[in-house]
């Protein structure tokens, strides 16, 4: 069984409620190996969805780089991000969001969840399978 939490909680609270667990850590924050496992690490090469030949450093990169705002469209620089920290685009700078581009060069905006499932969930499984099968067999 696998069980996900928040990464705030105190590993002392998380070995009360699962003793038995194997607790491993897949943030950004992660020591190890399995720190490759956090859409923040900068694997290199990472396909754009709908941007034939784009690659992009991480898939939080991808992810924040296609959102677009009132004040801004996408952001390359966050794509191209390999230092894990500002990544993060917010409305606080950038006004309210408008949607996630389908494509750098695209028309089209996509809502939160069908960006979901369009951009962030078939990248983060590109790493899984092209950049992190060894860990992913491993877990």
């Amino acid at each position: 069984m696998i069980i996900v939490e928040n990464h705030r909680k105190k590993m002392e609270t998380l070995r009360k409620a699962y003793p038995d667990a194997l607790i491993l850590d897949v943030t950004s924050h992660a020591t190890g190996a399995l720190r490759k496992l956090s859409p923040f690490y900068p694997h290199m090469g990472i396909p754009v969805p709908f941007t034939p030949s784009m690659t992009a450093a991480s898939v939080e990169g991808i992810w924040q780089g296609l959102k677009t705002f009132e004040k801004a469209d996408v952001d390359l620089d966050v794509m191209r991000n390999t230092t894990m920290k500002d990544l993060k685009r917010t409305v606080r700078r950038f006004g309210a969001p408008k949607g996630h581009r389908k494509g750098v060069h695209g028309t089209e905006l996509l809502g939160y969840l069908a960006a979901r499932w369009e951009i962030y969930l078939p990248t983060y499984k590109w790493v899984l399978e092209n950049k992190c099968l060894d860990l992913v067999e491993l877990l």
